[in-house]
């Protein structure tokens, strides 16, 4: 094992973003029909141990943040034990978790006390009638439940992601802002990716990253923070602070350049981009009777080599060669 996952352009990849499931308990528009039933088959989702056999082998390789996603980590009923378990390993990454907030009144402490450092909370409007429209479920008052119990929890920062979307939410830029302010939320605004289940992306309806910096300037004094590194979100400043935002141009200025992410979905492929078009499967090997656990951890370890090294220079959503993937961001894992 190299210790390393270094791709043919340097870029030396330390962050894997672990789907554990596929399964959510919102229907967001942009993401996931109402009548959604698509779903990963059960028998091809990666049991506990499977996850704590891949995540070891990313860890023993360079990897040292793991990020739990969906679909919707927190529907997955050993979700602490999972946090629990890649804690307690010997060289333990730190742990962080993308979710809508529904179950995390009940369980930010858990996870807290499990190992969790921080959540990814996301939340596209302050509006409970419209959060409804949105999502085709009345919860809106269970996320802010959620939210404040991230905070109570110290899974701090308590960074909030919103989707701004034209016509539909893009005139809560800064009533956003000013409530994340308020309440102590690290608000940060992402751009509408092509990843939708039904292939209906439009760019020129996308409200870009220029765009919304334009509406937040509008009413606040915003200092770009160098220093970026690998960091998704281009952050500033608020009011010379010490509040910020962070505003993440996935599409209109991509950060493909210094990208040390790579992915695991659920039912066990590795992604090395977000939006690629081709998966390296290691269930397969998790899952192989005819080899023992040394030969399996050193297979595990070169699929993941192979897929770092075959990773391309940028997601090209910009070039007319761009072709969405196949599978929605409910199945790829964010």
């Amino acid at each position: 094992m190299s210790g390393m996952l270094v791709d043919t352009f340097g870029r030396v990849h330390r962050d894997l973003r672990v789907s554990v499931t596929d399964r959510c308990n919102l229907r967001c528009t942009y993401c996931m029909p109402p009548d959604f039933a698509d779903w990963i088959p059960g028998d091809h989702l990666l049991s506990i141990d499977e996850l704590m056999t891949v995540i070891s082998v990313a860890v023993d390789e360079g990897i040292d943040s793991i990020r739990l996603t969906g679909g919707e980590p927190l529907v997955r009923p050993d979700i602490v034990e999972i946090v629990s378990r890649i804690n307690a390993m010997p060289k333990a990454p730190r742990i962080t978790l993308t979710t809508n907030a529904l179950r995390l009144q009940e369980l930010a402490r858990p996870l807290a006390d499990a190992g969790l450092e921080r959540v990814n909370i996301s939340l596209d409007t302050l509006d409970p009638e419209r959060f409804a429209r949105l999502t085709f479920r009345d919860r809106y008052s269970d996320v802010i439940a959620g939210v404040e119990a991230a905070l109570a929890a110290g899974l701090h920062p308590v960074k909030v992601n919103t989707v701004l979307m034209r016509g539909i939410n893009d005139d809560e830029a800064v009533p956003m802002l000013r409530h994340a302010i308020e309440h102590g939320w690290h608000l940060r605004f992402i751009e509408q990716m092509p990843l939708d289940p039904h292939g209906s992306w439009d760019r020129s309806q996308m409200v870009v990253a220029a765009e919304i910096h334009e509406l937040l300037a509008a009413e606040f004094a915003l200092t770009p923070i160098p220093g970026r590194g690998s960091a998704p979100a281009e952050e500033f400043l608020v009011n010379a602070g010490p509040a910020t935002v962070g505003i993440i141009a996935s599409v209109s200025k991509p950060f493909c350049a210094a990208c040390d992410r790579l992915r695991l979905t659920a039912d066990g492929q590795i992604r090395n981009c977000l939006f690629a078009t081709e998966e390296t499967d290691v269930r397969a090997t998790l899952r192989d009777p005819s080899i023992d656990e040394a030969t399996r951890r050193q297979r595990i370890a070169a699929l993941f080599a192979a897929s770092t090294s075959a990773k391309l220079a940028g997601h090209g959503i910009g070039d007319p060669s761009f072709v969405q993937p196949d599978r929605p961001m409910s199945a790829i894992g964010g």
